[in-house]
């Protein structure tokens, strides 16, 4: 069994929806990168990284995709609103290894 972690970003924050509702969002930290560098640390080899803002069409987080790429040496998949190829282009070029 592989376990995936996930980090869900939204607002540079570290962020639970319930239900996917943005009304019902729960903060868990101001810093995606460390965050993803305790999942690092544990010794997991993926973290699944997902912007909400770019989900919900109110902005993004790509500068979040290259601080937690970049902080880890786990590969980073990214989800999260990447609705053309250039969006898909930007955030493998942030370092992603998957998207």
């Amino acid at each position: 069994m592989v376990v995936i972690p996930a980090i869900d970003v939204r607002g540079g924050r570290v962020v639970r929806l319930r239900r996917g509702d943005p009304a019902t969002e729960t903060v868990y930290g101001d810093d995606p990168a460390a965050v993803a560098r305790r999942f690092d640390a544990a010794g997991v080899r993926r973290i699944h990284l997902v912007d909400l803002d770019a989900a919900l069409g109110t902005g993004s987080n790509r500068d979040v995709v290259g601080a937690v790429c970049a902080a880890v040496h786990a590969r980073v998949q990214v989800g999260g609103g990447l609705r053309s190829l250039q969006a898909l282009r930007d955030v493998l070029a942030a370092g992603a290894a998957r998207a």
